[in-house]
């Protein structure tokens, strides 16, 4: 068993390990998310319609990313919040696209204007030095203060390379570590912290207050061979994610908003996809 394999198989032994301490916990229900980049194809060809049809599967909360029209898909700020309210969604954080701080400092804004609590980091993709995932911290910094200022939070989306080790080093724990935590959040997705092979309830656990989002995909039992081109992941329910644990460890350490993101798709549309998940949430039995 090499080192990946083994790293890999103890974050899934986590993942759906249950503690009896969790099971006797009661924690609310979370509010049903989605992010817009799950079902991208439909919002590029209908973005009302689609936000009609997320609004009915009981989805009530959404996170944007930077489309070719924008975060607000072609309309102003106030215009877009007020299509989705009319369907029960709230805009609650979106992706951004790199930028200077004086455009990110408009988008702030634009994004504080119309009541949402998040901008987010999507990628930094791979470094060659840990000194870049510093600088990076740095960066994070200011882009927080800007957030702050406006009166919402700045947010980071880790993937996979945050938790392969640079120079020996993980660059998530110099994320964390290089961060103010009053400025500076961070976005778990917890397919990406399980199939590296890191354990997620000890990150939310050691970091208690900074994971304050999450995406939601699931992990299949058996993971593709290292050279196949799809991701190992899969609708919540059918892989080996314990959600409930999840959902419940995140609460209790500060986690807020849930987002659903489905990736690959077997024999369905991202749509449907999204309504299968809906439907997995809205089952889910927490206490």
């Amino acid at each position: 068993m090499n080192r990946r394999t083994f790293l890999y198989s103890s974050g899934m032994l986590a993942a759906i390990s249950v503690s009896p301490a969790m099971a006797l916990a009661r924690h609310a229900k979370p509010t049903p998310g989605i992010q817009l980049y799950m079902v991208k194809e439909d919002m590029e060809r209908d973005p009302i319609g689609t936000l009609k049809q997320l609004g009915a599967m009981g989805y009530t909360q959404i996170e944007s990313y930077g489309s070719d029209k924008g975060m607000f898909w072609g309309k102003t700020n106030t215009e877009f919040k007020k299509i989705a309210a009319g369907y029960g969604l709230n805009l609650v954080s979106t992706h951004y696209n790199p930028c200077t701080l004086p455009e990110f400092d408009k988008l702030a804004a634009q994004a504080a204007e119309i009541g949402m609590k998040y901008l987010v980091c999507p990628w930094l993709g791979p470094q060659k030095s840990i000194e870049a995932f510093k600088n990076f911290a740095d960066d994070f910094n200011k882009r927080g203060a800007i957030c702050k200022k406006h009166g919402l939070r700045f947010g980071y989306h880790p993937h996979d390379y945050p938790y392969k080790p640079v120079d020996s080093q993980l660059p998530i724990d110099v994320l964390l570590a290089g961060t103010d935590k009053d400025l500076v959040d961070f976005q778990m997705d917890v397919y990406y912290t399980v199939t590296e092979g890191a354990d997620p309830y000890a990150y939310m656990r050691k970091h208690k207050g900074r994971f304050k989002l999450a995406h939601l995909r699931d992990v299949l039992t058996k993971r593709l061979p290292a050279n196949s081109k799809d991701e190992s992941a899969c609708d919540m329910g059918e892989g080996i994610i314990n959600f409930r644990k999840l959902i419940t460890t995140g609460q209790d350490t500060g986690m807020k908003y849930f987002f659903v993101e489905q990736s690959r798709f077997f024999h369905e549309t991202p749509l449907q996809s999204a309504k299968k998940n809906a439907a997995y949430l809205k089952a889910l039995k927490l206490s």
